[in-house]
């Protein structure tokens, strides 16, 4: 961009005079507001930054747009088309993030945490909008004026990419706080802005960079004010089970050993860096290495403990005719459980074939149990699914919310239940109620 005042460009917003080459320069995502200060100020200008023009966008649909999804994408665009939309899992983050490109009439781009929402992104564009739909990730490198990429692939190319865009769609946007991918966000001048989630708010307080990068939360509706009309209707149960007599006093002991070397070695776990400091120090000793061991079997007897896979048992009888999630917090248990109840498992080990064909046999009701540690916490519709059960897990807000989430999407009539099963007496009871400490689960 050139001419103006030079003597005034350091006054503009994010502009900084870099002395290795005497020119003065700014982040792209400071492209707006730098035109917006020079227009206002009426200084002359040529702007060779942008390299796109505006694109009407015309929806090949009948679907009519739910209230709240009508009300989110007004209050979106009164708030100069830059902010976050907080809708729950099942209510249409996808169709609310289609009318607000129709509406930005801007070449857009959607960026997605995963290969499978890239994938599931690509076919709902293509079939709405009834145009060529560009790829970048996942083998593929094709820019259209709707493109669909990863977090990944969007800071890895962002140079190429960065100035063809007008609107930025950043699905699961949670995500986009990490170093790296607030480039996908710091290199585009892409003047809209839209961030989609369920769950906002991140354990490292990384969500209050959400202003800089996309724009504040500007409209949020919650799991309690949409089911009934368009969620299912829910409810939450928690069940305690007690470690045998021998699982207790191996659970005691092991926990003992473990807390004696953080102890000791004035190790918090509190911190970020924390747990790879502990393994970097339980390495280099032999007391470490037992402290290691030793929790690795506490979490164990905690997850799988005899009590809660018979309570399983128990549950799976009951809802013998629902479709269920079986949910942990770790592989071990997933395949335990599928060997034991010759059960279909999903974990970040299956391949995205087998996965997917997993996935549609469930659908289909072929499958009425799956049994998965974390990949289904995100981005996976299962709509069939009415039970879920908790088995293990971490003191995530968000994990919860997203479990619950993947129960809650409209299915004609079911009514959804989410079970939670906790070793008492274990460091169980703490974290679920650490992961509880949201509305959803009052």
């Amino acid at each position: 961009m050139t001419g103006g005042h030079p003597d005034q460009w350091s006054e503009l917003p994010g502009c900084r005079m870099d002395p290795r080459s005497a020119v003065v320069r700014a982040q792209a995502r400071f492209y707006r507001s730098i035109v917006e200060t020079i227009r206002a100020r009426k200084w002359p200008y040529h702007d060779q930054a942008r390299d796109y023009q505006p694109v009407r966008w015309q929806m090949q649909t009948q679907r009519s747009p739910f209230p709240h999804q009508t009300e989110a994408v007004e209050t979106w665009w009164r708030h100069g088309a830059r902010g976050v939309v907080v809708l729950p899992t099942g209510t249409g983050k996808t169709f609310t993030a289609m009318l607000a490109i129709q509406k930005a009439e801007r070449p857009t781009l959607v960026v997605t945490p995963t290969i499978d929402l890239l994938h599931q992104w690509y076919a709902e564009l293509s079939k709405t909008f009834a145009v060529s739909v560009g790829l970048m990730g996942g083998g593929h490198y094709e820019m259209q004026p709707l493109t669909v990429t990863t977090y990944d692939s969007a800071y890895i190319h962002f140079e190429r990419w960065g100035n063809k865009f007008g609107l930025l769609v950043f699905d699961e946007c949670h995500h986009l706080p990490g170093e790296t991918y607030q480039q996908a966000a710091t290199g585009s001048i892409a003047p809209f802005r839209l961030g989609l989630t369920a769950t906002p708010e991140r354990s490292d307080g990384g969500e209050l960079v959400y202003p800089d990068l996309i724009g504040p939360i500007v409209y949020r509706r919650e799991i309690r004010e949409l089911s009934g009309d368009f969620l299912a209707e829910y409810r939450t149960e928690r069940i305690f089970v007690d470690l045998s007599e021998p699982e207790q006093l191996r659970y005691q002991e092991a926990r003992d050993i473990y807390r004696q070397f953080i102890a000791v070695n004035n190790i918090s776990l509190g911190g970020p860096n924390d747990w790879q400091r502990f393994i970097y120090l339980a390495s280099r000793s032999a007391e470490g290495w037992a402290a290691l061991r030793a929790y690795r079997e506490y979490k164990r007897l905690e997850r799988a403990a005899t009590a809660k896979l018979q309570k399983l048992e128990e549950l799976l009888r009951q809802h013998a005719h629902d479709r269920i999630l079986i949910f942990t917090a770790d592989n071990a248990t997933v395949y335990q459980i599928a060997r034991q109840f010759l059960v279909p498992a999903i974990t970040h080990q299956t391949k995205a074939k087998e996965r997917k064909k997993i996935l549609e046999r469930f659908h289909a009701g072929e499958y009425s149990i799956l049994v998965t540690s974390q990949v289904l916490n995100e981005g996976v519709d299962v709509p069939a699914a009415s039970v879920g059960i908790v088995l293990s897990g971490t003191g995530s807000i968000r994990e919860n919310v997203q479990r619950l989430g993947r129960l809650l999407r409209k299915h004609k009539d079911k009514q959804a239940i989410l079970y939670e099963i906790i070793a008492r007496n274990t460091a169980e009871e703490f974290t679920s109620e650490r992961r509880r400490q949201h509305h959803a689960f009052q």
